[in-house]
């Protein structure tokens, strides 16, 4: 049986900084409890003769050289801006003061 309480997950939550409802807590906690459990059932069976893997499959990359192209000039990267003061966007500050 897994360890996760629903204190534990009250702790991971103000981690987080995500506030949960009792009714979620409950509810997350079961969830990851479960999550918790399956990963140690893996585990067991994962022994040192069994390589890890990320895919079923192997995978391969295409690459293309590295060769440069046509860029924009600035006044044609900032011609669809909503705002910029001619050489740079302006955006809106999207995180609080904690920053």
């Amino acid at each position: 049986m897994s360890e996760i309480t629903p204190q534990t997950v009250t702790h991971l939550a103000g981690l987080a900084r995500i506030a949960l409802t009792e009714e979620e807590i409950q509810k997350l906690t079961g969830e990851l409890g479960a999550i918790v459990d399956n990963v140690a059932k893996v585990s067991e069976v994962a022994t040192p003769d069994v390589p890890a893997t990320s895919h079923p499959i192997p995978l391969a990359n295409v690459f293309r050289p590295d060769v440069p192209g046509v860029t924009l000039t600035t006044e044609e990267a900032l011609a669809g801006a909503p705002e910029h003061d001619g050489s740079r966007f302006i955006v809106s500050a999207i995180l609080g003061e904690e920053q």
